[in-house]
């Protein structure tokens, strides 16, 4: 279920809308177990993801500026640890990721839907974040897009590991991303086994589909008959969304 985190900010409009673009057959799986699929983060293209920026690193081997001399070299010593077990952490931090816009995005059509055969599950962030029903805590918040070399990922709040994982490059700020984020330590004897495989295939979520989806898109190049085969499938699996034509594949009126 969701669960609020104060490090997680939430958009201004709460009732902004979210998409998660897909092929046809995720969006039958999506029907059919009635669950978000979540990626472990060691598993994203993105080597940054769950890093921390150089000036969070560089901080955090400056002893603070009270600590006794005599101190100041256990503390630099135990720091130097933070950055593998921060790398290592990333095997059981997994993330579901929608785009946030008001409108399609023939951007993102083109990234994740390489061919026809494609729909876009249109959300809000409230929808989304009330449709979570299942046991385990999720976290969900907007991405914030920052310089790696030179800004800082500020911690109002207290140091929070998952900061790190609502963070990404300038230069994804195209994704507009909403992340959800879900933990899920892998322990023996109540210790982090850090050298566990947990979960390689990812997790899902269970989800109300009524709350969850408020309108599904078919790709702008599909055709036809597609839409109505996406039409079909939904109301066999006794939902009634509304599905209906990109409308970037409407034609300019001169």
């Amino acid at each position: 279920m969701y669960m609020r985190r104060r490090s997680f900010t939430r958009p201004g409009n709460l009732h902004v809308r979210v998409w998660r673009y897909m092929d046809f057959t995720k969006f039958v799986s999506l029907l059919d177990s009635r669950s978000l699929h979540f990626t472990r983060t060691d598993k994203f293209d993105d080597p940054f993801e769950g890093s921390w920026p150089r000036t969070n690193v560089e901080l955090r081997q400056k002893p603070p500026a009270d600590m006794p001399q005599e101190k100041q070299a256990s503390f630099i010593q135990s720091t130097r640890i933070i950055g593998p077990l921060s790398k290592g952490y990333r095997r059981f931090v997994f993330l579901n990721c929608w785009h946030m816009n008001e409108n399609e995005s023939a951007a993102m059509w083109r990234l994740y839907v390489k061919n026809d055969a494609g729909v876009a599950v249109q959300s809000t962030y409230s929808r989304l974040r009330e449709a979570f029903n299942g046991r385990d805590a999720v976290y969900l918040g907007p991405v914030r897009y920052i310089d790696y070399d030179r800004d800082l990922i500020d911690m109002p709040y207290g140091y929070d590991t998952l900061c790190a994982y609502i963070h990404k490059r300038k230069s994804f700020e195209h994704e507009r991303e909403i992340r959800a984020v879900v933990t899920k330590e892998a322990k023996v004897d109540g210790e982090i086994d850090w050298g566990s495989n947990v979960l390689s295939g990812g997790l899902k979520q269970p989800v109300d589909m009524d709350i969850l989806v408020e309108h599904v898109y078919v790709a702008p190049t599909a055709p036809e008959w597609f839409a109505d085969l996406v039409r079909s499938v939904v109301a066999n699996y006794g939902y009634n969304f509304t599905v209906s034509p990109s409308k970037l594949s409407q034609g300019p009126i001169f």
